[in-house]
């Protein structure tokens, strides 16, 4: 009961290469190269590591580092991790491809509440639109690409729409990206400027830091139980995003070990104790140095 996550299991896949594209009206597009070849992990076995990177470029925007730097890091995130899953992880439900309405989320993305379920789908697959039929609840998707049907195969208890987000020709727009890495790093500048000026600011400032930190936005996934080499908590993500989401809510609300900003070099950081306040001890000194001299 200490650690939810002791025994979980989650499932995603990563491509061996990503590149950007740009459409005819300028939008960037994040998806797999010609030649990458797709592979299952378990994203729960580097957490820790998987919410720092995600921390990294969300400080990145935060700080309006240059959006070569950005995509650069965006890119070298997804050959570790795979794409967010963005199409997945708006609707309110994922199983949203079995409707002919899709019904979101509130969010940064999708400003409209309902869109046509094919309408929708399309924004994700910009160069070249799957084969993929669909009348009333049901739906037709055919592909001739070997490794696709492996991908089927293996994930035919998944949402359709989370296996298709697996497919080469499924992309995220750069935009769409920077708002989700964007709003996780917010969230943790505000946690860490909280946790600094508390003691010193007035309460309408200290209300006006707690109504930034409530306007996070928590989808829970739902899980099911399987018995593997003994009963295992198995996370129902569908999208790497709400992965992301659940596991940067439960470090930033670690008691013991929090995420935090490092007070030297502004770098996301998991603390080894919870009024950490350097990412190092090089951090430590340097800043101590630095302070020395003013």
């Amino acid at each position: 009961m200490t650690n939810i996550f002791e025994n979980t299991r989650a499932s995603w896949v990563r491509y061996s290469d990503y590149e950007w594209k740009t459409t005819e009206n300028g939008k960037d597009y994040l998806l797999p190269t010609k030649d990458a070849q797709p592979k299952p992990y378990d994203p729960m076995e580097d957490a820790d590591n998987l919410v720092l990177a995600a921390a990294d470029i969300g400080l990145m925007l935060f700080h309006k580092n240059p959006e070569t730097s950005i995509k650069a890091a965006m890119q070298a995130f997804a050959c570790k991790y795979g794409l967010l899953g963005i199409m997945t992880a708006l609707p309110t439900t994922a199983k949203f491809i079995e409707y002919e309405k899709v019904y979101f989320h509130k969010n940064q993305i999708i400003k409209t509440e309902i869109m046509d379920t094919e309408d929708y789908i399309s924004l994700f697959f910009p160069f070249r639109k799957p084969d993929f039929h669909k009348k009333g609840v049901e739906s037709v998707w055919n592909t001739d690409d070997r490794m696709m049907m492996a991908l089927i195969m293996t994930y035919q208890l998944e949402p359709q729409a989370t296996v298709m987000s697996f497919m080469r020709d499924y992309g995220e727009q750069y935009d769409w990206l920077a708002s989700v890495f964007r709003d996780w790093a917010f969230t943790l500048v505000t946690a860490t400027l909280y946790e600094i000026d508390r003691e010193r600011l007035d309460d309408m400032t200290l209300e006006i830091y707690r109504k930034g930190m409530a306007a996070f936005e928590g989808n829970t996934p739902t899980y099911h139980l399987e018995l593997r080499e003994h009963p295992t908590l198995v996370w129902d993500f569908h999208s790497l995003l709400l992965n992301i989401q659940l596991l940067f809510s439960m470090a930033l609300t670690d008691e013991k070990n929090p995420l935090k900003i490092c007070h030297q070099c502004q770098r996301p950081f998991i603390a080894g104790k919870a009024d950490a306040k350097y990412c190092s001890p090089a951090c430590r000194e340097q800043h101590k140095k630095e302070k020395g001299k003013k």
